[in-house]
């Protein structure tokens, strides 16, 4: 899911300085060519995960949620990722205490679906303003149905919200150890993945992530 809505709502290709290709970024920005792997993905995403988690012995759901992950990392490997997976790894490389259900429990760790999605919600609200129509269509994509709220800004991270209940997802980086207090310790993690904030359509600083990640301690 993070893959396909960060590719998405990537910064756009066309944004990049052509003139200067030694300049360019890791990745190429959304396009046209990633559109098209993000949409799919969205689409088969909606039909089919919450199936695939509550009944592990779906075939169907389960091939289609393999095909939106070949989908989505088709997209991302072309157009990138931006700011929850930047986040995702301080949040996975400082975990404290956390032993997911599941996982061995030996040592404490964050899985990685998990580490990018818990503050997916806040970074499609801080990126909303740069392309409000594309985070309307993979809200649509993701939630087909879904009425429409008074704050547009509020569609996607709606969606997203929805999705990460239903399947099990914690809520918030509370939920996996992390308080106000350590994100004077996370923010500097986030800010040495430059080679994805670069993708974002917004410049990203030190005080916008620390605003992510404390509208993210509780996600709903």
């Amino acid at each position: 899911m993070c893959h396909a809505l960060e590719s998405y709502t990537a910064r756009y290709y066309t944004a990049f300085d052509r003139k200067r290709p030694e300049q360019r970024v890791t990745y190429c920005g959304s396009n046209p060519v990633s559109d098209l792997w993000c949409e799919k993905a969205l689409a088969l995403i909606a039909a089919s995960f919450r199936t695939a988690v509550r009944d592990g012995a779906d075939l169907q759901a389960r091939s289609n949620m393999m095909l939106a992950a070949t989908f989505a990392g088709m997209g991302f490997g072309n157009a990138g990722v931006h700011i929850p997976h930047a986040n995702g790894y301080p949040i996975a490389g400082m975990v404290k205490d956390y032993r997911p259900a599941g996982y061995p429990p030996q040592e404490p760790m964050v899985p990685h679906g998990q580490s990018v999605s818990l503050t997916a919600p806040e970074a499609f609200r801080f990126t909303f303003p740069t392309a409000p129509e594309r985070h309307l269509r993979a809200a649509a994509l993701l939630a087909p149905g879904q009425e429409m709220l008074n704050d547009p800004a509020e569609q996607l991270p709606s969606a997203v919200i929805g999705l990460m209940r239903d399947i099990g997802i914690p809520n918030g980086i509370g939920a996996v150890g992390y308080t106000e207090a350590d994100i004077g310790d996370l923010v500097p993690g986030t800010m040495k993945q430059q080679r994805l904030l670069a993708t974002c359509a917004r410049p990203v600083a030190e005080e916008d992530i620390a605003g992510i990640f404390a509208a993210s301690v509780q996600n709903w």
